[in-house]
């Protein structure tokens, strides 16, 4: 009779824990996660604070842990819907996209995670920064690899600078985001669509590979 006792507290204290970290996520794309506490958390979603601390131990346990949280929403709403699809042009104008409409329809409630939470914590040296700079870094790696796997297949330039092109990639995105929470509205992200259509087809092999801009 022990073993399901301790099989059903595990339980109960992972879906405690993925309660807190949903909470956690939200509250950090807005406030950033400076304005997480052990004790705030708890009250918001009436649990026992000691109960809060034995999951994390710390605040700053706490804030990584949101970061991973936020880190595993991103792929599967980001990342993996364009993962199985071929490789070239029409795969990264199809990454952007979906990072646009992530943006746009408020997956995390400040809009991107990772634009908030950095501009939070880049000058600010520790555990929370280096995850966050690891984050950053996966990601443009990410860009990178498909846009390798697009000249691997002949869909852009061999001699495309693919560092360039994705640095002004993510830049559209990222500028499309912030303007879109500065001004409350989305045209922005209807720009930043075009602005990379554009970009996309004064770098590929054929410009039908991709729609009229």
């Amino acid at each position: 009779m022990v073993e399901p006792t301790r099989d059903g507290r595990v339980q109960k204290g992972n879906e405690t824990r993925q309660l807190v970290l949903a909470r956690a996520v939200r509250i950090a794309s807005v406030e950033g996660l400076a304005g997480l506490s052990l004790g705030r958390l708890a009250a918001e979603l009436e649990l026992s604070k000691s109960g809060v601390f034995a999951l994390f131990g710390s605040k700053e346990e706490l804030q990584l842990a949101t970061v991973r949280a936020a880190q595993r929403i991103y792929r599967s709403t980001v990342i993996e819907p364009v993962e199985q699809l071929p490789p070239g042009v029409g795969q990264l104008l199809k990454l952007a996209e979906t990072w646009l409409e992530y943006s746009r329809t408020r997956v995390f409630a400040g809009g991107c995670f990772f634009y908030a939470v950095g501009a939070e914590f880049d000058a600010q040296p520790g555990r929370v920064r280096d995850a966050m700079a690891e984050s950053s870094r996966a990601w443009q790696q990410i860009v990178l690899e498909l846009l390798e796997a697009a000249r691997g297949v002949g869909e852009l330039r061999p001699d495309t600078d693919l560092e360039q092109l994705s640095f002004e990639l993510l830049a559209f995105l990222e500028y499309a985001n912030a303007l879109s929470l500065l001004y409350d509205h989305e045209a922005p992200y209807a720009r930043a669509r075009r602005s990379i259509l554009l970009l996309l087809r004064s770098e590929a092999v054929d410009e039908s590979l991709l729609p009229a801009a």
